[in-house]
């Protein structure tokens, strides 16, 4: 790497140096924490200058445990912090226990203060809670968007990698965070620093807010035929009011005999299995991730009767939805 002197990235008129507060909840994500401090760290390196600061903060102030075991030193516990401060709430497992009351009465005090506030992949789960996020547009992790559009109706969520409405941030997890924390930095001093510091990551594609979470259809299932493509967006689209083979094969012109051989022919199964299976998966994010009761979770999914929905879960599960929920609870995980 250049030495610090030879690096002239930052753009002049840039703003004063400026202080994030990660708020790290129990068993909170690792990976999405890590891709939001270390651009905040090469951006200071880069700069020859302390362009950026960090707290780390929780409940009780002492040490916050990862996913992964790890256990942090934290710098304060929930206190007053300055209204320029940037707060990024870091989420992971359990994500519904470890929103406790305290953490959302100080998110709430922070946020009438004017402070910025961001969920980091779960994290934005908490932000919902506390009331943060109505009416704002947001965004969570693939996996756990089945329970929180459940849960929180009054936020308008997207699928993009990150969110930025108003002084509301929210990221999908994972290496989101790093598109994020670039936003900030071209904006703070420029795109020039922004992309060095992404180089300095061996980040080559850098993400907008336009940029959405997951693999296209084709590349998801391996398969690239438009028709399959376009039925299979259909079923995604469409869990709770099932959409006949009939009429999926006649809105892409075909009949139902070709769809079932399409099906056939590249993922082994009918048409009607493969929607089945999709709205199972639907099922038993919401039985996971929500306190939703077994007979709202199988209309939600499609399922005209609870006997039904139990007999077709314990074929594909070889569990019953009640077995589920009482196994593993509620939880938002990832």
């Amino acid at each position: 790497m250049l030495e610090s002197k030879r690096r002239s990235p930052v753009e002049a008129g840039t703003t004063a140096r400026k202080r994030f507060v990660f708020l790290l909840l129990d068993r909170f994500t690792m990976l999405s924490f890590a891709c939001a401090i270390e651009p905040l760290r090469l951006a200071n390196y880069v700069a020859g200058k302390p362009l950026y600061e960090w707290l780390l903060a929780g409940e009780g102030g002492d040490t916050a445990t990862c996913s992964n075991g790890a256990t942090f030193k934290l710098d304060i516990g929930l206190e007053e912090i300055d209204r320029e401060d940037i707060v990024l709430v870091c989420g992971g497992l359990d994500i519904q226990r470890t929103t406790t009351r305290p953490i959302v009465s100080w998110l709430r005090r922070e946020a009438r203060r004017g402070i910025t506030i961001g969920g980091m992949c779960t994290g934005a789960y908490t932000l919902a809670r506390a009331g943060l996020l109505d009416g704002k547009k947001a965004t969570i992790h693939w996996e756990n968007m089945d329970g929180f559009v459940e849960e929180f109706e009054q936020v308008k969520l997207t699928k993009s990698v990150f969110v930025m409405d108003g002084n509301r941030l929210s990221t999908a997890g994972g290496t989101a965070s790093i598109d994020l924390v670039l936003k900030i930095i071209a904006a703070d001093h420029g795109e020039t620093l922004a992309n060095t510091v992404a180089d300095l990551l061996i980040y080559n594609a850098i993400r907008t807010d336009q940029d959405t979470q997951r693999l296209s259809i084709p590349t998801r299932i391996g398969v690239r035929h438009p028709k399959l493509s376009q039925v299979i967006q259909m079923m995604e689209n469409a869990i709770e009011e099932p959409i006949s083979p009939a009429d999926l094969a006649e809105d892409v012109g075909m009949s139902t005999r070709q769809l079932e051989r399409l099906f056939r022919r590249y993922l082994n199964r009918s048409p009607k299995r493969y929607y089945m299976e999709l709205r199972l998966q639907k099922a038993r994010n919401l039985l996971m991730q929500t306190d939703m009761s077994v007979i709202n979770v199988a209309l939600a999914c499609g399922f005209a009767s609870p006997s039904h929905f139990s007999k077709c879960y314990r074929a594909h599960y070889n569990t019953t939805p009640y077995r589920e929920r009482g196994t593993h609870g509620t939880r938002l995980s990832i």
